[in-house]
């Protein structure tokens, strides 16, 4: 068992597959339904598990929206006619989808790299932290939260990305979500992941470049240095 944190890209290096078959990468450009986007993944995971399917990471924006993972609470949906709200499969609790946020579905087949959530959980982290690294972002992890944290200019701490996933036949699905440059008032209409005493930020709120095209560069070599190579590819219908 690897403890959290992976203290580098290199460490991250047991999720490499022996056969080195490189992992199909795909972008939406326009944004896609969170209902469209689960079916596509469920799909995709079913086909993965059969052998059908080669692994996929599929970058995309979603309309905005509020999701509820497996242990979200009543309680913490503070504005439910805000957006509308969809129940999910993945580990955490409510966070906020929209514009400006790049979300990350990684569909890996952990059969053939590492059976160990706990450790791939922490590769995840230390793949955007490395990510948010070469947009100039020092990112952390911090004791008992999951996800990624980063100090702010003006003193305390914020979260700048959220991990939720799920396993089945330990083909993963869902995956991260990174605040590149959304409107952050939206998350007010939620606890993010139940959390209360710290905010949420983003790399245009941090003064870092908010580009997408730019960050998503960085998220693919950062990707490639943990789990290795990528290929082009189209998005999954």
């Amino acid at each position: 068992m690897l403890d959290r944190p992976l203290n580098s890209p290199a460490a991250a290096s047991i999720f490499r597959r022996d056969d080195a078959a490189p992992v199909q990468w795909a972008t939406s450009a326009a944004p896609v339904a969170y209902p469209d986007a689960v079916a596509a993944m469920e799909a995709r995971v079913a086909a993965i598990g059969e052998g059908r399917a080669g692994e996929l990471v599929w970058l995309l924006e979603h309309p905005p929206l509020y999701t509820a993972g497996v242990s979200a609470k009543a309680a913490d949906l503070l504005q439910p006619d805000r957006f509308e709200v969809f129940q999910s499969g993945r580990g955490g609790q409510y966070t906020y989808h929209g514009p400006g946020q790049r979300v990350a579905y990684v569909m890996l087949d952990l059969s053939r790299r590492t059976r160990d959530v706990r450790a791939f959980v922490a590769a995840l982290e230390a793949w955007v932290i490395a990510a948010l690294a070469r947009a100039g972002v020092q990112g952390e992890v911090r004791a008992g939260r999951v996800g990624v944290w980063v100090d702010q200019p003006g003193g305390g701490e914020a979260k700048i990305a959220a991990l939720g996933v799920k396993l089945r036949r330990w083909v993963s699905f869902h995956g991260v979500s990174i605040n590149i440059a959304p409107d952050l008032e939206h998350f007010a209409g939620i606890v993010p992941c139940g959390v209360t005493d710290h905010g949420v930020t983003s790399l245009a709120a941090l003064g870092a470049p908010g580009d997408m095209g730019p960050f998503d560069a960085a998220l693919r070599t950062s990707f490639e240095d943990i789990f290795g190579s990528t290929l082009d590819a189209q998005p999954p219908a």
